[in-house]
């Protein structure tokens, strides 16, 4: 930068590590270059949206790109910008330094200008949503075109464009817009705060679209990795945003979803249903399902709607009623159940598995959710069980490896402290590579 230097945007710079500065300052020239065949001498000094369509066209909508451009468009930098529609080197880190290290209440400005235009002081709920959608779409395209879909395979998935609405409806759900269903630049800092998703989105759209490759902050990881699916037999339910949705909901540690055939002694699972109506809703298993006549199951688990709607409902605490699976009992209601009780469940399907219920008057008193179904005695179209978590016998494997130790470092800790000696150090049974 020159002798005219912005001190917004000098401050702004200092967010980043000595090492990260060069690749922040350098994206302006960088962008200039790749869209230097459709530049004309009026905009030497400026980045044009001809130049940003260049870079990003492969990985966001050309409204989306559009939207990128006004949001950086409308950014003060505090020193004279040169005449002209096109973007100077200032507002280009400001907005970089804002959106990949910034606060909510930095973003919220950039989202409005995003949604309304770069003068706006307020907008309406559908022009947020309008917003999340393109965002949301650029995100999938952005995965798809860097090789970040870690394994699943979208044409072999769900119907994803309208996973895109229903995850912007989900998402823009959570605004706390005015009775007029306006929302200012308060309301959209609350929102921001409250839902890192949209921080996730922007960094990646961002980061990956323009080419901003930081050592210290790789790319958000939005997806599980799929461990196995039998893709070229496979339609499944999921699609990716319906992945980018369930997934930040399960508990640490559960990922890398695998395709199962049934549910009994799988570990964790997610199982999906589709009923004969097109209502698509399913509920996260924390335990493995075991064949007996009472509940199981902790309050990690939860059941969720997919489509018409995307909502996810946690336990009440009313009662433990998480998870039921018998069969071949004659006083005892045979089948897989999820909240509620017998004969009311939040989510039952028959031991037949074609039909099922799903019963809330209002609600379901262990999750809370309303009627999942199209109907509430249902037809079942699909079902679909992923197991999310180790099996139980390799969980199993693994505890018996490891030292008493390992299980309390608290008690490690003290000995050492203590001056004794920690014979069983010398006993462990090597790891395999340390063997070879």
């Amino acid at each position: 930068m020159g002798n005219a230097d912005s001190v917004v945007a000098q401050k702004r710079l200092a967010r980043f590590r000595l090492d990260e500065r060069p690749v922040i300052e350098g994206t302006f020239d960088r962008l200039r270059g790749s869209g230097s065949s459709v530049s004309s001498g009026k905009t030497g000094k400026v980045l044009s949206l001809d130049m940003l369509k260049m870079t990003m066209a492969k990985m966001a909508s050309e409204s989306m790109i559009k939207r990128v451009f006004q949001g950086i468009h409308s950014i003060d930098p505090g020193v004279p910008v040169p005449p002209g529609d096109g973007i100077s080197r200032e507002q280009l880190v400001i907005f970089l330094a804002d959106i990949l290290r910034g606060t909510a209440e930095e973003r919220a400005p950039l989202v409005l200008a995003m949604a309304e235009g770069a003068k706006a002081t307020a907008t309406t709920t559908e022009q947020i949503r309008g917003f999340v959608e393109d965002l949301v779409s650029a995100a999938v395209q952005t995965l798809a075109h860097r090789g970040h879909l870690r394994a699943w395979q979208p044409d072999r998935m769900g119907d994803g464009p309208q996973g895109v609405k229903l995850l912007a409806e989900q998402l823009t759900s959570e605004l706390k817009s005015s009775d007029q269903n306006t929302c200012d630049i308060p309301c959209l800092e609350d929102w921001l705060f409250w839902i890192p998703a949209m921080a996730m989105f922007l960094e990646l759209l961002i980061g990956e679209g323009l080419g901003v490759g930081l050592p210290s902050r790789p790319p958000p990881t939005l997806l599980p990795p799929c461990q196995y699916a039998p893709w070229s037999d496979l339609r499944c339910l999921l699609n990716i945003p319906l992945l980018m949705f369930l997934s930040p909901q399960l508990p640490a540690g559960h990922t890398s979803p695998l395709l199962v055939g049934n549910c009994k002694s799988r570990g964790p699972t997610v199982i999906l249903v589709k009923d004969s109506k097109g209502h698509i809703f399913g509920g996260f298993a924390s335990q493995s399902w075991e064949v007996k006549p009472q509940f199981q199951g902790d309050s990690r688990c939860f059941l969720f709607s997919i489509f018409p709607y995307m909502r996810v409902f946690t336990c009440t605490g009313y009662n433990n009623h998480y998870m039921y699976l018998n069969q071949g009992q004659q006083t005892m209601p045979n089948g897989l159940g999820m909240g509620g009780q017998h004969g009311y469940f939040g989510l039952w399907l028959d031991c037949d598995f074609g039909h099922g219920h799903s019963r809330a008057r209002p609600c379901c008193t262990t999750y809370g959710s309303p009627q999942l179904s199209g109907d509430e005695d249902f037809k079942l179209d699909t079902v679909e069980v992923w197991a999310v978590g180790q099996p139980p016998e390799e969980q199993e494997q693994d505890e018996k490896k490891k030292s008493i130790l390992d299980a309390d470092p608290e008690v490690q800790a003290m000995m050492e402290m203590t001056g004794k000696t920690l014979h069983s150090q010398g006993l462990r049974e090597p790891e395999e590579d340390e063997e070879q």
